[in-house]
């Protein structure tokens, strides 16, 4: 059922990315079906025997909006001290190879299933020239995957298409959504209250996250083409989908940790839902950007916390930790390999 669901998903994505070329579709409304897809497949994709394998700390959450700030300023001025050009054409080069490493990541679940067993499961490990220390490990599905990858980043290096953006934001997104985990519920309160400040700030009281945003020639946004001259695109920053996005696939690993139908995540989902159209509703009310996760973050946080305080599942809500989790299989594993 969770398998033929993402699957849904993913071709309702891949149908949606698709439908601008051509007919018209809402932009507004392609913001919200994109923006919810998105995190849906990224969720159901993290679902997986071990957790994601970059997991946050508390520290890390805390720290995480000052180091978005450090950097959302520092390319800021760049922008400002430096040639567009130039800065756009370094930047084209570093999520060249970074979306080479997404798109072909993105694709491997699907390829895997036409090769052989043995091309999914045999390590090659490649030594770095002169650095012997310096190795990478890899299959041959994944070199397989690369070949689309490749070809896919060289038609967006020389096109620059919104097609081409999308997609490889897209693959960001779920990727980023796949691989990362908050821990806990707490980290990702933590987070999720620091990165809500966050997006305030810099969207209300400066002018950096637009100018940034608008100058920034890279697939760190989506584009949704509109029937406007003057304004031909509606953007949506990445931020706004894989951040709360991996609050949402927490919701949904705590679900299946409990051997449960997935409540919390349907109640996490809905409050992103109703975010994202809380946002595009004001930003259309006010006709000026909005920090989208003013309007998200209560959202989740606040339909999650009602769900749980009604069914009274406070405590083991705020006690899931899956960096515990984690440790007690690998110990488990231990255990029964000295049993053998």
């Amino acid at each position: 059922m969770m398998m033929n669901s993402e699957r849904l998903a993913n071709v309702a994505l891949a149908g949606l990315s698709l439908a601008p070329l051509v007919v018209n579709v809402d932009p507004n409304l392609n913001v919200v079906l994109t923006a919810c897809l998105t995190v849906y497949v990224g969720c159901y994709r993290s679902v997986k025997p071990t957790p994601p394998s970059e997991t946050m700390s508390n520290e890390h959450a805390l720290r995480f909006p000052l180091v978005g700030s450090a950097m959302l300023l520092s390319l800021f001025l760049l922008f400002k001290f430096l040639s567009k050009d130039l800065v756009n054409a370094v930047l084209t080069c570093y999520f060249f190879v970074l979306g080479i490493a997404a798109f072909s990541a993105t694709l491997l679940p699907a390829i895997k299933r036409f090769l052989p067993e043995k091309w999914n499961e045999d390590l090659i490990i490649w030594h770095f020239p002169y650095f012997r220390s310096l190795e990478v490990e890899f299959t041959r599905s994944q070199i397989v995957a690369a070949i689309p990858g490749t070809l896919f980043c060289v038609w967006y290096a020389k096109q620059k298409h919104w097609l081409a953006n999308n997609v490889l934001g897209l693959a960001f997104s779920i990727q980023g959504i796949e691989m990362l985990s908050l821990g806990s519920f707490k980290t990702g309160a933590i987070l999720l209250a620091g990165l809500f400040v966050y997006d305030i700030f810099w969207v209300f009281f400066t002018p950096v996250m637009v100018s940034v945003a608008k100058s920034f020639d890279a697939p760190i946004k989506l584009l949704f083409p509109t029937a406007d001259l003057k304004r031909p695109f509606s953007m949506l920053g990445l931020g706004d989908i894989v951040i709360p996005g991996i609050f949402v696939a927490l919701a949904l690993r705590f679900d299946v940790s409990r051997g449960k139908e997935p409540q919390y995540f349907k109640s996490a989902f809905l409050g992103y839902a109703v975010g994202v159209v809380s946002t595009i509703i004001v930003m259309n009310w006010f006709q000026a950007a909005q920090p989208a996760l003013l309007y998200i973050v209560p959202a989740v946080i606040g339909c999650l916390a009602v769900h749980c305080i009604w069914n009274g599942d406070v405590k083991p809500l705020l006690e899931f930790d899956e960096s515990k989790t984690q440790s007690t299989e690998e110990v488990a594993a231990k255990e029964s390999k000295k049993v053998e």
